[in-house]
């Protein structure tokens, strides 16, 4: 009806458009007279003015159609429609008679007349009314219709036709009426809706309040956004005429000020004062209107069967009267300035138009407010719940209806209006937290949705009332077990609407979770959902399967729709490097947003909150409305906020367990500080949170801390005029009173203080301590009435009583005491009631707590009711509490603009939803749930992936893949379509969300290769096993064995019991449909979409699929699927770049290297192939210079060849090699690292094959490769050394090591003719090398270390050739090297003499020092002769340190080579010596002699442990060589000569020695195995060698010194020629022969003797005295030469040191007369003078003591070295020495000496008689005879 009634409205509207003319006026005019006038009734009595109102307008309507058709014949124009509205207008009198007559046909007819007058616009009620001139007629036709309806006794015609005449009235164009008269249109049409027994005119009444509401609320924002416009104009116009006037108004500025300020007072002046004469009409209209509705009310309340009190609109008179005069809409208080005349026209009209919206304004205001305290209204019987005959109940839900559109349809203006959010804060939030605990379930619905609307664009101004509802009413019922089914529906269906709104969401975690003021709105219901999703709840519930399942489905559609928002909101971060899979026909598509497509709608509303863009409200023109600047905060505040939160609520957890702990917690974070203010404060604040128990007990405890916080919190407290029973109340409201009565006390005395002081003029109480008593008291009374426990209650007679004289001896006011009696009986003092205590106390989460406080469980839907109605009314009084609060507050709402919000919400929400999603696919089997599940989770997956959340995304991913139970210990038989589906939404997470999956791509891949097998089983059941060669085929060559792996789903398909493995059953569908064809192609799509994966996605998905090939390798059933797929992707993400290929193979290599390792042959063969395949692509492309990308990348062969120890494997990997070299030579750069490090491991094999393949490959690459790409070789040139040194050190094959070192040499003289290219080369190892060494380091440096490597490694003809090779390189090649390259080359050659390096033999050490030591060191004297100008002088150290080594070794032939090598080097050199090097010399003769002397021969005894006297011999030996010398010591001979002289004065006799057959006496000791001495013990050879070649040593640097000082030979020809002059003097006069007369200076001396200094010649003496006193000390000692000899030391003869005797003292006595001789040296005479006197007294004396006749024979050559040094002084020196020795040579003649020694003896003593003047006539005398 309503629908027809609308459109017929609306033709009627189309065809009314046109001119209407008075003719057609008065013809319809006419007829409803008529018609009146035609009724049977009309001659009553009562309707006698009806009557004949009636018939004089018919008459003048009969005039006017006559008048009209006159007018029709002429060609006067018709009448215009202001006219007719005039004529109209005049005839409402009898209309109005007939509506008042009751009589329905009458009332009808006119109501029909009246309303096709007003839809054509011939009534427009814009005069003034006749009766009443203070109203417009318009308001009395509206009086007059609504008068019609009579309440339930209303004909439906009637009620009809007034509908219809009222919505004429509010949807018309031209016809405008306010306040008074939209409220009384609303009134009726709302009480037609209640009343009306039609349900036609009920549905008529409900749409037409719906479009009259939509045309007051619509009208209301078109006028003020066209008012608004207009003043947008106004001020831009009125800005720029004021820039223009600005320069000359400058000097009038104040007076302009002034003048506008005026006209501004004057104007706003004027429009109050019409605002409050219109509100006084207006309150004065609504007074009487209200008058007249309760007259009529009380008329008809008898006649109507159910009680319409509550249906009254208006308001009381009170109210009303104060909300026009206190809360007129801001939209009338405007005033603009006008400048000038130009604007004068326009201020007029802004004035009228601001008037005009104003009433538009009022219109919406006060219906708006009426319908929400209708809302609101009590329902008086509360037991009838139905709608249809409960009208209190009805109206209720029809208003909240009504309010539900008007805040879907709001505007802009509505919505930011100061005064429409004070009526929704005032009103209609009170009223929805009175409605949304109702049990009705319609009244809960619409509160349901109301509370929507609010939220949806209300949010921002509505804060703490959203809160509110949330937290105490919604949430709270849906946690409940006692609120029923229905209600668990509803509000589970609000909550899916709310969720699917992504702004909603995140506006509601950033305002809530993350204010320390507020609850945890989001996190609560997530948890909420998560539970209700879980189905936890339906045993207490007892609601049947179905609707268990349904409540199970829209939780996790609501947690879908969550993580859907934040996947919307945070979708600018994500990137999808895919297209999305197709599964296959059973996939549901997914829309833009990556949703399934779910149209299902929500019953009971219109229009739902989903829109396309969830995310779209941050871009509506509501969502930016109030939005404050706290919006642009950075999202790590708001992470900060919810942290602190935490942290605050854990302290609040403490606290309520130990107060003491808890507080001190909040106090160390910062959270609450430590004064008692704080404290206080802190109580105060946070009591809903806080256990009261607890804080009663802390406020009551004794210490001083505790009573100060106690002190604190009651004087915060403000009691001021507040009753003594209310004070105490407020105060007993936060707390509860401990049980201890000190407690109490302390508490109840304070507190009787503080109400005292804060009503001191109370006049009551005399003192505090009245008022302390009076609380106790009051607290014993309540704990008396309310108590189980006592049984007799006080009664009021008593209470007055006991509290007698207790205000200072008198009694307080019985009538006051009465009233508190009255008061606790009827309420008693009780804590005030939190949600939170409720949740604790009466189980919101769990089952109800009875009074007993265990858990009581609910056995019936009435119990559940009452329990449900009980805990209600509680939510009831604290919502209403907080709401009244709420009002008063004005808390700043963030409106989420920032992706990085949903990072902390989903940290919150990923638990409760990973359980919901979990149990829903253990659960359940149903396909739509398991789809429901799967796209949270896909969600979650896709959340967790874009903010890098890796342990929230590997749990999601792992339940993923445990539900596709392919992972699982369960058969493959018990797959079913959900298992089936979990796989396909794995799949299409790989595909979509690859780049963010990282550690959990392990569980897909390992999910992929499972399901390889139950894609086996679904192909192709009857195969039970497999080679693994059916994946690859493998040369024949290769692997003469096939092995064969069992597949591990056999087991799942057979039984255990039977042992012939019968199948149990053919394999199902699901099996069948993993092989389907959509399956296996998304399968491959995820390895070859791998390519489009970012850098470090691929890394992540690579290290898992090698993860998951190692499972399967080296699981009890080995396969290769996952190691085929490593080799495809490896093949398409070789293109990638560089970097990112690298940190690719780092793990593919890696892989390869173990799987190559595998011992199983055929995969180890695959691995080295598709390594060799891989190379040859990847080598391929080329590599430019100085990068390492083959390096790398060739780096598993080198580890193949290392781990393996397969030989035929290390064959293939050299022939793979051997084939990248042939193919891509060219190419290669950096590989060549890899390919000699595979060959040098293959140099050391004992397979020929292998050796002589790798080596071929190798000269290959020397002789041809090195001349064509010596540059791309370069690098590695180093590692073709070294590798041509393993091949050189294979013992196995000699041909191949010397055709080694002959490469060597060759990879030498490419250094030699391209130094210039190792120069230019700059490696990442050259980067701070200079330029002009890099030849040296990367060239010559390895080539000599690798040969000297060779030597110290090989046996003897090889390591002879390879240093043959090395020192010849460095004849040839030294010229070009500098000082740091010698003496780097020097540090490594010196190693051929390293201890370490020696063999562990002694024949082998023997032959290593006799040939290559030996070899070595002459070839290392070479060197430095020859190229000494460019040695350092600190390598003459070092070699001179090597000599020293050489010298002490226990090998007589590399000591004599030493010595020899040191006399050579400095025979040759010694004139190109600096004074140092010839100090260095000096000390390292002098230490060698030290160190070689044979001191063992002097404490030898046979009953000594000779293993320790070697070790002390050797330590002593080398404590000498290597001990730290003063080299200043030289500077001074005297010096020097004092500490020798101390260091050897335990000698003291001169003595000689021969060393005939020493030689061939210890080679026989070395060598001969059958002589008798073999029987000696080892330890005794080992001292006699080392004693033996000591003495030698000594001989050969006594020589040394003798050929270093002399010149070789020169000497032993001065002995020569000595003994011819004694031979000449035999024939000769005795003085007369002239050969005494030479100088030693005359003749030609090649020797270093001129280029020593006299130190550094005095130093060697010293060395020559002390070899000699050790020697004749060892031959005087005949003891200890018999006890040697007895033990076989030298043989047949008693050992003797007779030539070290006297070859020493006799070098020594000719560098001394040399000296002594030399004129340059003048300034030392008198030192060697005195010298050569005490040695030459001591030389003879020791001789003339000597008493073997061969000892004395020895001697006869230093005798005639003596006096023919003496005879060759001038006289004046002969006559000193000639009168000191005079008489030691008389002695002499008495011995049987040899001819030329008695000649010489003769001469001397014949000079002494010349000189003294003894024999000159003695000689004339001779001479005459």
């Amino acid at each position: 009806m309503y629908v027809y009634l609308q459109k017929s409205m609306t033709h009627k509207k189309t065809t009314g458009s046109r001119t209407y003319s008075g003719g057609d006026n008065e013809m319809f005019l006419k007829r409803a007279l008529e018609k009146i006038l035609s009724e049977k009734d009309i001659k009553r009595t009562q309707h006698a003015q009806l009557k004949k109102a009636c018939e004089t307008a018919l008459s003048e309507v009969t005039k006017e159609i006559q008048n009209t058709r006159v007018n029709e014949s002429s060609v006067l124009p018709s009448i215009t429609v202001q006219q007719s509205n005039v004529n109209a207008e005049k005839y409402f009198l009898p209309f109005e008679l007939a509506c008042a007559s009751n009589h329905p046909r009458m009332v009808e007819t006119s109501l029909d007349c009246l309303q096709k007058l007003l839809l054509h616009g011939h009534l427009m009620g814009t005069i003034p009314d006749p009766m009443d001139v203070s109203k417009l007629l318009i308001d009395r036709i509206v009086s007059t219709i609504c008068l019609c309806f009579r309440g339930v006794q209303t004909e439906e015609q009637v009620e009809l036709q007034i509908i219809k005449a009222l919505l004429t009235i509010m949807t018309s164009q031209t016809i405008e009426i306010h306040q008074r008269s939209v409220l009384q249109i609303i009134k009726t049409c709302f009480n037609i809706y209640l009343t009306s027994r039609s349900k036609i005119n009920e549905a008529t009444a409900q749409g037409s309040l719906s479009q009259m509401l939509n045309g007051i609320f619509s009208k209301m924002e078109q006028k003020l956004s066209l008012l608004n416009e207009r003043r947008r104009q106004l001020d831009s116009r009125s800005t720029s005429q004021q820039r223009q006037r600005q320069e000359p108004l400058d000097d009038n500025t104040t007076i302009s000020d002034i003048s506008l300020s005026t006209m501004k007072t004057n104007e706003e002046e004027i429009i109050s004062e019409s605002i409050i004469n219109e509100d006084e009409i207006l309150v004065k209209d609504i007074l009487d209107e209200l008058v007249e509705k309760i007259c009529y009310d009380e008329a008809t309340q008898q006649q109507r069967s159910t009680n319409l009190t509550t249906n009254e609109i208006i308001e009381e008179a009170h109210s009303l009267h104060e909300d026009i005069l206190t809360t007129i809409p801001s939209t009338t208080a405007l005033s603009y300035q006008s400048n000038g005349e130009t604007e004068t026209t326009i201020s007029t009209s802004l004035s009228s138009d601001e008037l005009s919206a104003d009433n538009y304004f009022k219109n919406a205001f006060y219906v708006f407010r009426a319908l929400c305290k209708l809302s609101d209204r009590d329902i008086k019987d509360k037991t009838n719940t139905d709608p249809r005959t409960n009208l209190d109940l009805k109206s209720r839900i029809f208003s909240l209806r009504l309010i539900m559109q008007i805040l879907q349809t709001s505007g802009p203006t509505f919505r930011t209006s100061e005064d429409f959010l004070n009526v929704i804060k005032t009103y209609l939030c009170v009223s929805l937290s009175r409605n949304g605990v109702s049990a009705i379930p319609e009244l809960f619905e619409m509160a349901l949705y109301n509370f929507v609307e609010l939220l949806d664009k209300f949010k921002q101004h509505l804060k703490v009332q959203i809160e509110v509802l949330f937290r105490e009413i919604f949430l709270t019922i849906l946690e409940t077990t006692t609120s029923s089914f229905r209600h668990k529906w509803l509000v589970i269906q609000t909550l899916a609407k709310i969720s699917a709104d992504a702004q909603i969401i995140v506006d509601l975690f950033i305002n809530y979770d993350c204010s320390m003021r507020s609850a945890n709105i989001f996190e609560r219901l997530v948890i909420v959902l998560s539970r209700a999703a879980q189905g936890r709840q339906a045993v207490e519930l007892g609601c049947s399967q179905i609707e268990e399942h349904n409540l199970r489905m829209k939780g996790l559609e609501c947690l879908v729709s969550i993580l859907r928002c934040m996947v919307d909101w945070s979708k600018d971060l994500y990137v999808n490097p895919h297209l999305q899979s197709n599964l296959g026909p059973d996939t549901k598509p997914l829309n833009e947003n990556g949703d399934h497509d779910s149209g299902r709608s929500s019953s009971g509303v219109d229009g739902s909150m989903k829109r396309t863009d969830s995310v779209g409200s941050i871009n509506s023109s509501h969502s930016n409305s109030g939005l404050s600047s706290e919006s642009w905060k950075n999202p790590g505040d708001y992470e900060a906020v919810r942290q602190r939160k935490e942290l605050f609520e854990k302290g609040c957890d403490i606290f309520n367990q130990d107060p003491k702990k808890g507080l001190q917690f909040l106090i160390d974070k910062n959270l609450v500080h430590q004064e008692a203010e704080d404290v206080a404060q802190f109580f105060h604040s946070y009591q809903d949170v806080l256990d009261k128990t607890v804080i009663g007990d802390f406020l009551g405890e004794s210490t001083k801390y505790h009573k100060e916080g106690m002190y604190v919190y009651i004087e915060q407290l403000d009691f001021n005029k507040m009753d003594f029973l209310a004070a105490l109340r407020k105060f007993l409201a936060g707390f509860r009173l401990p049980g201890e009565a000190q407690k109490i006390d302390r508490l109840m005395e304070k507190f009787a203080a503080r109400y005292c002081e804060c009503n001191s003029n109370l006049g009551i109480f005399a003192s505090a301590d009245a008022a302390y008593v009076l609380a106790y008291s009051v607290i014993m009374l309540t704990t008396d009435l309310h108590s189980k426990n006592v049984k007799k209650k006080m009664t009021k007679e008593q209470y007055i009583k006991m509290n007698r004289g207790i205000n200072e001896s008198r009694d307080l006011p019985e009538e006051f005491l009465s009233k508190i009696y009255d008061e606790i009986e009827n309420e008693e003092i009780k804590l005030k009631i939190t949600t939170a205590g409720l949740r604790r106390g009466a189980g919101v989460s769990g089952t109800s707590v009875g009074i007993s406080g265990k858990p009581e469980s609910i056995t019936s839907d009435k119990q559940r009711q009452l329990l449900f109605n009980i805990q209600m009314k509680d939510v009831e009084v604290i919502a209403r509490d907080l709401m009244s609060n709420a009002g008063t507050i004005r808390e700043l709402f963030t409106i989420a603009k920032h992706l990085e919000h949903v990072r902390p919400m989903f940290q919150k929400a990923w638990s409760p939803c990973l359980a919901a999603f979990s149990v829903g696919l253990q659960d359940t089997d149903n396909i739509d749930l398991a789809m429901l599940c799967l796209t949270g989770l896909s969600y979650a997956i896709r959340i967790a992936c874009i903010f890098r959340m890796e342990l929230e995304r590997n749990a999601f991913v792992q339940a993923l893949s445990r539900f596709t139970l392919l992972t699982a210990t369960s058969q493959v038989t018990e797959i079913k379509a959900k298992n089936v589906e979990c796989l396909k939404t794995l799949i299409t997470v790989a595909q979509t969300d690859g780049n963010y999956l990282g550690e959990a791509w392990y569980e897909i891949l390992k999910c992929i290769s499972q399901l390889e097998l139950a894609q086996l089983f679904g192909v192709n059941a009857q195969k039970s096993r497999m080679p693994v060669t059916n994946h690859h085929h493998y040369p024949s060559q290769l692997s003469n064995s096939t092995a064969t792996f069992n597949l591990p789903f056999d087991n799942l398909f057979y039984s255990d019991k039977n042992p012939h493995n019968k199948r149990l059953h053919p394999l199902n569908e699901q099996i069948q449909e993993t092989s389907s064809q959509s399956i296996v192609v998304s399968v491959d799509r995820i390895f070859s979409g791998s390519a489009r994966l970012d850098g470090d996605a691929i890394v992540a998905f690579v290290r898992s699929l090698c993860h998951v090939s190692m499972d399967e390798l080296y699981s009890s059933t080995p396969r290769m699927f996952s190691l085929l797929k490593v080799v495809e992707i490896s093949y398409y993400n070789m293109g990638r770049i560089r970097l990112q290929w690298s940190r690719i193979w780092e793990i593919v290599g890696e892989h390869f290297n173990k799987v190559a390792c595998n011992p199983l042959q055929d995969v180890a063969f695959f691995a080295v192939d598709s390594l060799r395949q891989l190379s040859m692509k990847f080598l391929e492309k080329g590599e430019f210079l100085n990068f390492r990308f083959q390096k790398e990348f060739l780096k598993p062969f080198e580890h193949i060849m290392k781990k393996n120890s397969s030989s035929t494997i290390h064959d293939m990997v050299v022939r793979c090699v051997t084939h990248l070299v042939d193919s891509q030579a060219k190419n290669i750069k950096s590989g060549w690292k890899n390919i000699f490090s595979v060959f040098q491991m293959a140099a050391a094999d004992t397979d020929a094959s292998i050796v002589e393949l790798a080596f071929q490959t190798c000269t290959h690459i020397i002789t041809t490769v090195f001349d064509r790409h010596f540059a791309s070789v370069l690098d590695s040139f180093q590692d073709a050394v070294k590798c041509l040194s393993e091949f050189a050190c294979n013992a196995s094959f000699p041909d191949t090591s010397m055709e080694a070192i002959r490469l060597i040499r060759q990879c030498a003289k490419y250094v030699a003719e391209k130094p210039h290219m190792f120069n230019e080369h700059a490696g990442e190892d050259l980067i701070n090398v200079p330029e002009e060494d890099r030849v040296w380091v990367k060239g010559w440096f390895p080539v000599l270390f690798e040969l000297s490597c060779i030597i110290n490694r090989c046996k003897l003809d090889v390591r002879t050739r390879a240093l043959t090779v090395m020192f010849e390189i460095m004849k040839y090649y030294g010229e070009t090297f500098t000082q740091n390259w010698w003496k780097e080359l020097f540090n490594v050659v010196f190693r051929i003499f390293d201890n370490m390096k020696l063999p562990d033999t002694q024949i082998e050490k023997i032959e290593w020092m006799t040939t290559t030591c030996n070899h070595a060191l002459y070839a290392i004297v070479d060197v430095f002769t020859q190229f000494f100008d460019d040695m350092a002088d600190s390598l003459v150290e070092d070699l001179y340190s090597q000599l020293k080594w050489c010298v002490n070794q226990d090998n007589e032939q590399l000591a004599k080579s030493g010595i020899n090598c040191l006399e050579n080097f400095v025979i040759a050199c010694g004139q190109r010596f600096t004074p140092q090097i010839w100090e260095r010399t000096c000390a390292c003769i002098l230490e060698i002699f030290r160190s070689t002397l044979p001191e063992a021969l002097m404490t030898w005894r046979p009953d000594t442990d000779s293993s320790t006297m070697t070790t002390i011999i050797e330590t002593s030996m080398l404590d000498r060589t290597y001990s730290s010398f003063d080299h200043a010591a030289v500077e001074s001979a005297s010096s020097q000569h004092n500490r020798l002289k101390h260091g050897g004065s335990v000698a003291s006799l001169n003595s000689s020695t021969s060393t005939e057959g020493g030689e061939q006496e210890l080679r026989q000791r070395y060598s001969s195995s059958g002589s008798s001495e073999r029987t000696r013990p080892n330890s005794d050879y080992r001292l006699f060698q080392i004693l033996t070649i000591k003495c030698v040593v000594q001989l050969e640097l006594i020589q040394a010194i003798d050929n270093i000082v002399f010149y070789p030979s020169t000497s032993k020809k001065e002995d020569l020629q000595n003994i011819a002059v004694a031979q000449a003097l035999a024939s000769c006069i005795p003085g007369q022969h002239n050969q005494f007369t030479l100088s030693d200076e005359s003749r030609d001396d090649q020797g270093m003797y001129q280029y020593m200094s006299i130190d550094q010649l005095l130093l060697l003496v010293d060395c020559l005295i002390e070899s000699h006193i050790f020697a004749r000390t060892f031959n005087s000692n005949h003891e200890q030469r018999n006890l040697l000899w007895k033990s076989g030391y030298r043989g047949k003869a008693k050992p003797n040191l007779l030539i070290q005797e006297t070859h020493s003292i006799a070098c020594a006595f000719r560098i001394l007369f040399r000296l002594y001789n030399n004129t340059s040296r003048r300034e030392c005479w008198d030192t060697l003078r005195r010298r050569i006197i005490r040695l030459t007294r001591d030389t003879l004396e020791y001789y003339l003591t000597l008493q073997s006749e061969s000892h004395r024979d020895a001697w006869t050559s230093v005798l005639l070295l003596l006096y023919s040094k003496l005879l060759k002084l001038d006289d004046e020196r002969f006559k000193f020495y000639g009168s000191d020795i005079y008489l030691l040579v008389s002695e002499v003649i008495v011995f049987d000496l040899k001819p030329e020694l008695r000649y010489m003896t003769r001469e001397f003593l014949f000079r002494i008689g010349n000189i003294f003047n003894i024999n000159n006539t003695s000689s004339r005398q001779l001479q005459i005879a």
